[in-house]
């Protein structure tokens, strides 16, 4: 059985087709799936989702792409959003300087708030970097300094689609942070196939970030959840493991960062 850490189910892509993606995922072996919000609407759609099928949990916050709509009046409902039994975490938060759709110093802005409400409701965080990973890492590394009671003896968050090096995966993780891979491991020529190779499984996730980033064999066609098995397909030949160990592993990480055990389910 897998988790599928990171899939946008709310998006127009699927619409009244949604049920039956989420019974192929289902047939595919998918238990749970976890929803990341990327505004303040779309944060109220994932929790809409949560609170309709009982395989859907809810992230809440704003993507850096949007970090110029997350105002103080937004920011207080995404903290509203939080007291609802599904929400899991606050995502998908970060920075992103390869668009620099927001500017950056409100995705900076943006970013260090919604960390600071994960703090206060103590929930993990969804993380999305581009071209950004050194400036991520520092305001991670500092907040985590400040706030050392924040999830002390539980994982902070996921880096999702993480590009990172082995390097600074280690950081990461040495922080209490995972990272989660979609589809880009099973392209030819990836660089995050040799950091996979070095890190190993131990704290890493599996998503597929539908609907995007389909995975060979599914390039050029819409992402969805039950596509998972060819990800963890890939990542256990590339770590020489069997499929059942990567699905055991990427799920116990998933259940133990968003709390899947304790009642959020319920």
């Amino acid at each position: 059985m897998f988790i599928d850490s990171h899939a946008h189910l709310f998006y127009d892509d699927y619409g009244e087709e949604l049920p039956d993606v989420l019974r192929r995922a289902a047939d595919a072996g998918v238990e749970k799936i976890i929803v990341p919000g990327t505004t303040l609407e779309t944060s109220k759609l994932a929790v809409a989702l949560a609170n309709k099928y009982d395989s859907v949990f809810a992230c809440v916050g704003f993507h850096p792409h949007e970090a110029s709509k997350a105002n103080d009046k937004e920011l207080t409902e995404i903290e509203n959003l939080c007291r609802k039994p599904k929400v899991v975490a606050i995502g998908e938060i970060g920075l992103d300087f390869h668009y620099d759709f927001s500017p950056r110093d409100r995705q900076r802005e943006a970013f260090r708030k919604q960390i600071q409400i994960a703090i206060r409701f103590n929930l993990p965080i969804v993380v999305h970097t581009r071209e950004s990973m050194d400036e991520a890492l520092e305001v991670a590394r500092e907040l985590c300094a400040l706030n050392p009671g924040w999830r002390a003896h539980q994982s902070r968050g996921v880096f999702h689609c993480f590009s990172g090096n082995a390097k600074e995966a280690e950081d990461l993780f040495g922080m209490g942070f995972l990272v989660s891979y979609p589809g880009i491991v099973t392209f030819k020529n990836s660089p995050v196939i040799d950091t996979l190779k070095n890190i190993g499984l131990k704290r890493v996730l599996i998503e597929t970030d539908s609907p995007f980033l389909a995975q060979v064999p599914m390039r050029g066609k819409r992402n969805e959840p039950a596509h998972i098995t060819y990800t963890a397909t890939k990542i256990a030949e590339l770590l020489g493991l069997g499929l059942e160990e990567v699905a055991r592993v990427t799920r116990e990480n998933a259940t133990l960062l968003f709390g899947l055990d304790d009642g959020k389910q319920d």
